[in-house]
């Protein structure tokens, strides 16, 4: 059997592809249980600073497999899920970016708005399809989408299940980037490669987790948690080298996290 999800690392990126093109790239539980145990060992691993998924084919990912569905629905289902969350990519301590090269659908859409940046192919198909396939809004979807399209958005894309293209997405905010195709994948690597040149791990470690987290809480919360973020950062190595190589105009040579 093919590898289920493709893995490369180049300059500091590593670029994981999920590899069922002929399904584009439908979510299995062994496709899962594969990419997160690649992201658990990008986190360990000092050479890799950013990270891109993408999927290969025509699809970035169609969502969840009907042999699955299907098997669920008869009760026939018996694979023992992973314990990790569909939101596990948010707790990773470095960088990821979705390169959407193609159809992405429902749990599919879900791992591409987990990630924290997100590029698209400009004629990439999008949609929820929750309603359309008598099902909700899955795994924190309704909690992600209003706050970055706005409730009014996430309400239409929702609720009606309908397509809409990558270019669409960028227009309603749900997306970084609306690129051609031909040069998508080139451009979220060129991107996670200007990360791992100048961005310091620790920072980006530290930011990922107020973003993520600060959604939580109150404004006084959050800037409290950031002056204690900072005194912190004033300790750390990065913050020396950060100014140094200011001052002496040459790129920094941040420690690896």
């Amino acid at each position: 059997m093919s590898e289920l999800v493709l893995s490369s690392v180049d300059e500091g990126v590593l670029t994981l592809t999920f590899n069922r093109p002929d399904r584009l790239n439908a979510w299995t539980d062994a496709m899962g249980r594969r990419y997160f145990d690649l992201l658990e060992q990008a986190e360990k691993d000092p050479s890799v600073r950013a990270i891109v998924v993408t999927g290969a084919g025509r699809g970035f990912c169609s969502g969840a497999d009907f042999q699955t569905l299907s098997a669920i629905q008869t009760g026939s289902y018996s694979e023992k899920p992973d314990p990790r969350p569909n939101t596990f990519p948010t707790t990773i301590r470095k960088p990821i970016i979705a390169a959407v090269n193609g159809a992405c659908a429902g749990l599919g859409m879900v791992h591409a708005l987990v990630c924290d940046l997100v590029f698209t192919a400009e004629e990439a198909k999008w949609t929820t399809a929750f309603p359309r396939r008598g099902l909700v809004a899955e795994y924190g979807l309704s909690w992600v989408l209003p706050r970055l399209m706005g409730q009014q958005r996430a309400m239409d894309v929702l609720l009606s299940g309908r397509v809409f293209t990558g270019r669409e997405a960028f227009e309603m905010g749900l997306v970084n980037r609306a690129v051609a195709a031909r040069s998508l994948l080139q451009e979220a690597q060129g991107y996670a490669r200007e990360l791992a040149l100048h961005s310091s791990p620790a920072s980006m470690d530290v930011i990922k987790r107020q973003v993520w987290g600060d959604w939580d809480h109150t404004l006084e919360e959050s800037a409290a948690n950031a002056v204690r973020e900072m005194m912190a950062s004033f300790g750390r190595a990065d913050f020396a080298e950060g100014v140094a190589s200011f001052l002496e105009r040459r790129a920094p040579d941040f420690p690896a996290l």
